[in-house]
């Protein structure tokens, strides 16, 4: 019996351990690193997170940057000279000069002109030069108070010269003469009432449009003319007024064409209503502008 027992126990000992193989436990294989790369292949951390992206990337030089090679060295006098020489350059030049806007004047006419205004008995002195900008302004003006010998302008009038030796001449040679005629009762012409000479702005006070002579200093506008017996006549539409006043006017505006380029009186629009407008622009072929 107990031979039978050590019998059965060897046979089934033998049969557990001719099965161990197949149905027993794996051995462990070796960590995954040596089944993905071979022996030989060593792991290289820096090039892993810079190529895949997918790890932290290493801190770079704050001054290196991706668009610099890591060999060349920051120059600090390089990025001075290229983006701040043109700009101290400029504070040292200052800003560009506006063009000029005044019309210079030729300095043996102007003393020419001034030669002959005093010869005539104009009365007059020199002003600083002006410049009011946007093309307004006088290379070399005067202040008229009297353009003959006690004919007082009022108030008195800032011009060129060349635009008082107009007036000068015109009030001679054709106003006086034409008062004389038609209003000797009147007396002399003792004043001159103007109404603009020398301002900055457009023709006709517009907003728009072309700059006026008056901002050249080359108009001058009459209201009125003021006697010695203190009669005052004053301009007006006197087209068709047949009193020796209108013919007086109508005179005075005719004759003002021989001095003057351009002569507007209250026959032209509604902005000359109440005056003459007369000035020196000088146009192509000596044309003249006479309404």
């Amino acid at each position: 019996m107990l031979l039978r027992i050590i019998s059965v126990t060897t046979a089934v000992a033998m049969l557990t351990a001719a099965s161990l193989p197949e149905t027993g436990p794996m051995p462990q294989p070796k960590p995954d690193s040596e089944q993905t790369q071979s022996p030989n292949e060593l792991p290289i951390p820096a090039q892993k997170p810079e190529e895949s992206g997918t790890g932290p990337l290493l801190q770079s030089k704050p001054d290196s940057g991706q668009t610099e090679e890591p060999s060349a060295a920051p120059i600090p006098a390089q990025k001075p000279e290229t983006s701040e020489t043109e700009p101290t350059e400029r504070e040292m030049q200052g800003p560009p000069k506006p063009p000029p806007t005044v019309a210079a004047e030729s300095d043996d006419e102007h003393q020419a002109c001034l030669k002959e205004l005093s010869a005539i008995g104009a009365v007059f002195k020199d002003t600083p030069r002006i410049d009011d900008g946007n093309g307004c302004g006088i290379d070399k003006p005067i202040a008229l108070s009297e353009p003959l010998p006690d004919i007082k302008m009022k108030p008195e009038g800032t011009m060129r010269c060349e635009a008082a030796l107009a007036l000068a001449h015109w009030m001679k040679e054709s106003v006086i003469p034409a008062a004389a005629a038609a209003l000797k009762d009147n007396g002399r012409i003792t004043t001159i009432n103007q109404a603009s000479t020398y301002i900055c702005r457009l023709r006709n006070n517009a907003t728009t449009g072309k700059i006026s002579e008056h901002a050249r200093g080359n108009a001058i506008d009459i209201a009125s003319f003021t006697f010695e017996n203190g009669e005052t006549v004053g301009i007006e539409p006197r087209q068709e007024d047949p009193t020796l006043t209108g013919a007086f006017q109508r005179s005075a505006s005719a004759s003002a064409c021989l001095y003057f380029t351009t002569v507007l009186d209250p026959n032209s629009d509604a902005a000359h209503e109440t005056h003459f407008h007369l000035d020196v622009l000088k146009r192509n072929g000596e044309f003249r502008y006479c309404h």
